[in-house]
């Protein structure tokens, strides 16, 4: 079996900051789309590559939280993005953990209250 996430969307209030939010700590920049009525803001997608994509999401359905499915985004260096949610107010939920051969993890909250988290790949 391929890997089995596909697509995952993270619930927003306001997704103008939430755009700027991960534009910001992520380095990416997000297309906004309206689907099904709801306006959502997706990130790149690399067809036919591993891994999953997705999307912040806005609407009377998308309740941002803390203590959903937690979303691991990998960036290229950890302490990097770590300074960069600083530098727009993110809270830091959980420091830079060393684990082992898989790299380095942290979590974040965004700007509408949901954990993120960070993975650097080993080197």
């Amino acid at each position: 079996m391929a890997n089995p996430v596909y697509h995952f969307e993270i619930p927003v209030a306001d997704l103008d900051r939430a755009i700027r939010f991960y534009e910001s700590v992520l380095g990416t920049k997000l297309e906004r789309r309206m689907v099904d009525g709801y306006a959502m803001a997706f990130f790149p997608r690399a067809d036919g590559l591993p891994g999953a994509s997705g999307a912040l999401a806005k609407g009377d359905v998308y309740v941002p939280s803390k203590s959903g499915a937690i979303v691991y985004f990998d960036v290229p260096d950890i302490d990097a993005a770590l300074e960069r949610a600083r530098l727009i107010g993110s809270t830091v939920l959980y420091g830079k953990k060393d684990i082992g051969e898989a790299g380095y993890v942290a979590e974040v909250e965004d700007s509408e209250g949901n954990r993120l988290a960070l993975s650097q790949p080993a080197e």
